[in-house]
């Protein structure tokens, strides 16, 4: 049966008010790990489109430039108290960047992550270093017991999961560690966690969202009771009318908390690094970086 384009445009005005319906029936207000948890990392094409916006030094919508990272591996050695052919587990590594660094140092570097591309950029990022990576979700990673000298689980991804979900993450890293072994964690400031209700619109074509011309809805929610807030994006497909939803919520956590949680799972010595201990980076005041030491 043939289409015309009457029909087609019939169709994708159908789905435009089928969407803008959807947008205006959300749920009010949303709620954190229940009307989004985490963005699809995990989804190729979502991932590639990660990485591109990862790998580009124009702006600091992701990975940080590459003269900050040398600066945060310095910082964090000796924060880590590492030495030559130790191992260290990078949890949440996306595209090897840090890893690269500590390899060309001299250490032997394992990482995980959720991200296909970003797991297969950071092996030929790597190649011929002392590198490898698992391809995983941090939630249900098994490694072997006591093999590592330190870790490190940068850039806020430990907030990104539920709170009992972070609290286990750390107890698989401590029975990865070996004794004595230390763990840092990057973990926005309590005092700077954008607790504002927000909301905001943009069109584009291309980039993280996808490879066609969409116009962008988000809206930013704080839950006081929960200490946590949820970002929710409506990508509204110009060419058809098809509607994307995503969802990502965010843990706000107090130096009291984290020292708590790191405790619990077997960690002690907890040392706070307020806006990475002076180091000159553009995002600095916001992070606190905690490193604790595995004593249990």
């Amino acid at each position: 049966m043939a289409y015309s384009s009457k029909d087609a445009d019939e169709r994708s005005a159908g789905r435009l008010a089928d969407a803008l319906r959807r947008i205006y029936e959300r749920h009010q207000p949303p709620v954190p790990w229940i009307d989004g948890t985490s963005l699809p990392w995990h989804e190729p094409g979502f991932n590639r489109r990660m990485l591109a916006q990862h790998l580009d030094q124009n702006h600091g919508a992701a990975s940080r430039p590459e003269r900050e990272i040398r600066a945060q591996v310095q910082q964090m050695t000796g924060w880590l108290g590492l030495a030559s052919s130790q191992r260290l587990f990078d949890v949440t590594c996306g595209p090897g960047l840090y890893a690269y660094h500590f390899a060309r140092a001299g250490l032997a570097v394992s990482g995980i992550d959720i991200g296909p591309a970003s797991i297969d950029y950071a092996r030929r990022l790597c190649a011929g270093l002392p590198c490898d990576f698992t391809l995983g979700d941090v939630r249900t990673m098994d490694f072997a017991k006591g093999q590592f000298d330190a870790a490190i689980y940068l850039y806020g991804q430990f907030t990104v999961l539920r709170p009992a979900e972070s609290s286990d993450v750390l107890r698989r890293i401590h029975a990865a560690l070996r004794p004595a072994a230390r763990i840092l964690l990057e973990v926005l400031d309590y005092e700077r966690f954008d607790k504002l209700d927000d909301t905001w619109w943009y069109t584009q074509e291309g980039e993280l969202w996808g490879d066609f011309p969409y116009l962008h809805l988000g809206e930013r929610h704080w839950d006081p009771e929960q200490q946590a807030a949820i970002e929710r994006f409506y990508i509204l497909n110009l060419s058809n009318g098809e509607l994307q939803t995503y969802g990502l919520s965010d843990q706000a956590y107090t130096g009291a908390q984290i020292a708590e949680m790191l405790a619990g799972a077997g960690f002690a010595n907890v040392a706070a690094h307020p806006a990475w201990g002076g180091l000159a980076l553009r995002d600095a005041e916001e992070w606190v970086v905690y490193v604790a030491e595995k004593v249990t």
